[in-house]
């Protein structure tokens, strides 16, 4: 009997509801996908992000008032629990029956498709996706985000931006940090960085909206993307 492969997936908001409307194009293709790998024996945990909308909420709520980094938090992990369901209602009868909050929870199902969303005040969905890793022994974590590479600095910024396509663990913290913030886009969160070194997790980042390139990168085959390890 083939073992059954499990996928752990950090998909980025920006994919989700880019610019506040949901990306009905781009779902329908990656619901195919994931449903063409279930058929493989792969099984999925996917970790919805806030992304764009995240943003959004974070910045009309600091033009109202002053807001507390933990309360900012809070609202971004609203906003992926929104999105976790509608991710875990296009799945339906596929997907465990409701959206798992805490990435420690111990499930017992047959489902092969598992829904989840951000947790608690201090990291993104990122880190959820690194404790998912944990809890399930899984040693790779896939970042489907808005952007091709890794690059040395902000690509939307700065044209002379270089893609990197292999790097290590220490020379991205470089790069992001190591201190998380509700309101930064960096292509995996600092805080998640940290505990996938401790852990000594592989990262895959590349653009979700090349549907076959992510293919490739499910079948191991040569993908356009950033492996951080």
């Amino acid at each position: 009997m083939v073992k059954q492969k499990t996928i752990i997936l950090s998909l980025g908001g920006s994919l989700i509801v880019p610019g506040g409307v949901v990306a009905i194009d781009f779902l329908k293709k990656f619901r195919a996908l994931i449903l063409k790998f279930l058929k493989q024996n792969y099984r999925f945990v996917i970790i919805a992000g806030g992304g764009g909308t995240n943003r959004l909420y974070n910045q009309g709520a600091r033009a109202i008032t002053k807001i507390k980094n933990i309360d900012l938090d809070w609202l971004g992990i609203a906003v992926t629990k929104v999105n976790a369901e509608l991710l875990r209602v296009i799945f339906s009868s596929q997907s465990y029956s409701q959206v798992i909050f805490d990435p420690r929870t111990k499930i017992r199902t047959r489902k092969k498709i598992i829904i989840a969303s951000g947790w608690v005040p201090g990291f993104s969905s990122d880190k959820d996706a690194v404790l998912w890793a944990k809890n399930l022994k899984v040693k790779k974590v896939i970042n489907l985000s808005d952007i091709d590479y890794v690059y040395n600095k902000d690509p939307k910024k700065n044209q002379d931006a270089k893609p990197i396509k292999k790097i290590t663990w220490s020379e991205f913290q470089k790069i992001v940090g190591t201190k998380w913030s509700p309101r930064k886009s960096l292509p995996f969160d600092p805080i998640a960085s940290q505990l996938a070194r401790n852990l000594k997790l592989e990262v895959i980042v590349l653009n979700g909206k090349n549907i076959k390139n992510f293919e490739n990168c499910l079948k191991e085959k040569n993908f356009k993307g950033t492996l951080i390890n």
